[in-house]
Order: C-alpha cells, then structure tokens, then sequence
C-alpha cells in the first residue's frame, strides 16, 4: 500500500520562479508519511512554456525536466536514500495544458487525432523520463480517445512504466461521457500501467467506479485512486466548500483497499496533515490497530 501527496497546487511556473517552493511543498508531504511524490508539472509541457513564456524548446525541456529534479532534491534532503520514496512525473491531460477546465470535458479530443494527442504528450514522457522519474503518473484523463493515445505512447518507451487516472463527472462515467469500464478496458491494454483509477472527483463516487469496472481491471493492475476534498470549483471563485467536504479521504479510503486500491492520496485541496491523517488509518487498517 502506497500513500502519496496531494498534486500540487503550486503552479508550473513556479519552476522557473520559485523553485524552492516546489522541494519545500513535496518535503512537507514526504513528513506525512507520502511514500510517492508528484512532481510540479501536471501543466507543464514544452509546447506550453514556448507559447505562454516565450522560451525556446531546450530551455522549456529543461524547465519541465527541473520537476524531477526538485522532487530528487527533497528526497534526498529527507534522508531515505534509495529505498525512499518514489518520483512520479506527472503528466496532466491536454485540456490542462488549455487552462480551460476542458480536462473535466474532454471536449477538445472531439476535434482531435490520437496521432495528434500523442505528439503533444511526446515531449513530456520524454523529458520526466530522461530527467529520472521513477515511473510516470498521466493524469485527471477525461477521454477515451486520450487514454488510447497514452496506452499506444508508452509503448515507445518500453521500459517505463506509469498509472493513468480519469476524471469522472459521475459514479459510472468518465468526463467524455464513456462508461468508466470502457476507459478500464482501454487502459488495461497496456502491460506497462501498473495502476488504473480516478484522481480529482468526489471521494463519495469512489466506490461505485472502482465496483462498475472490476471486471475490466487487469489481474497485474491495481486501482490509483486520489480524489479531491469534496469541494466544488467555481471558475470565478476557486474551490468551494460544498456538502460533501466533510467526508474526507481517510474515512473511505478502508474500502477503496478492499477493493484493490493499491495506491492512495489526494488531488486538489488536499493538505498534508491530510495525507498524514490517510497514513495513520491505512496504516491501521493494515496492523489491526486503531
């Protein structure tokens, strides 16, 4: 069982920026107990740094590739040496990459190739894995075509391995409006994703997810799953509050484990007192204590 940050609310400019406020952040979740670190770069990509910093592709490939880096660096500053925690590169949908919410749609894949979506994602893969990412983490996937692009993208790159989450917007379907089986059944095509899930959807549709598609999951295959606090996100006002932001993480996470949950954190306003609080439970639930 693996316990890993909450993705990071720090923006991927901050790389160029602020950069100790990336190793700062991650140290501050290895503390919780975090056994895998995301890196700062779920909306990060070369494409994106030329077009909206005006760098050139090797400073922006370096840039991207600085994620890992900060992650090793607060590694190895917390003293785990190389039987620590891991580093996953994380690497956000391309609706991330537009800034206009479309990873919780998939709206723009309509429009797109899966030739196309795997040349956008190319740069990224390429870099966090020349960089050192222990494995990479695709993430908040709204689409099935998009998966279909990551399944066929890894296997360029045979010996790596990643998990690939969804976004979700109900107990049985992802963002794109297929069923969350189908999406199962497509990533489970790859021997390379040593885990399949959900990532920033309400911690009440866990369950029912994970049941609708059991049987899709791969027996080498475990669930990632890392929801998000329960709140609402208002494009004009941020995360909100809402009724389900009492019901957090470590109150369900027992079940996600019976399940085959292998794999578990938190995605967007997830602290790490949070994470903390995850670890004490889960480790409970392991030991038989409280």
């Amino acid at each position: 069982m693996c316990v890993f940050e909450g993705r990071s609310s720090v923006e991927c400019q901050t790389l160029d920026t602020n950069p100790r406020a990336i190793t700062e952040a991650h140290h501050r979740f290895l503390l919780s107990g975090a056994d895998v670190i995301t890196t700062a770069t779920y909306q990060a990509s070369v494409q994106g740094f030329v077009t909206h910093l005006g760098m050139s592709a090797e400073r922006a490939r370096e840039l991207l590739m600085s994620g890992v880096h900060l992650a090793r660096e607060a590694v190895k500053k917390f003293g785990s040496g190389n039987t620590g925690p891991l580093v996953a590169g994380s690497i956000g949908s391309y609706g991330a990459y537009l800034h206009d919410t479309s990873e919780y749609t998939g709206t723009f894949a309509e429009k797109m190739t899966v030739e196309e979506l795997k040349d956008w994602h190319r740069p990224q893969v390429e870099g966090l894995l020349a960089a050192g990412a222990d494995l990479l983490a695709f993430e908040t996937i709204p689409s099935i075509k998009e998966a279909k692009a990551v399944v066929e993208l890894l296997a360029e790159f045979p010996d790596s391995s990643a998990w690939l989450s969804f976004s979700c917007k109900d107990e049985k379907h992802i963002s794109d409006g297929s069923t969350f089986a189908e999406a199962v059944e497509v990533a489970s095509r790859s021997a390379q994703l040593l885990a399949v899930g959900v990532n920033c959807c309400s911690p009440t549709v866990v369950e029912p997810l994970l049941d609708s598609a059991s049987s899709q999951l791969s027996p080498d295959t475990s669930w990632v799953v890392y929801p998000n606090s329960g709140w609402e996100y208002d494009s004009e006002q941020g995360w909100q509050a809402g009724g389900e932001s009492s019901i957090w993480i470590p109150e369900l996470s027992c079940r996600w484990v019976k399940q085959g949950a292998a794999l578990i954190g938190g995605c967007c306003c997830i602290s790490p007192a949070e994470i903390a609080e995850l670890r004490k439970v889960l480790k409970g639930a392991t030991t038989g204590r409280p």
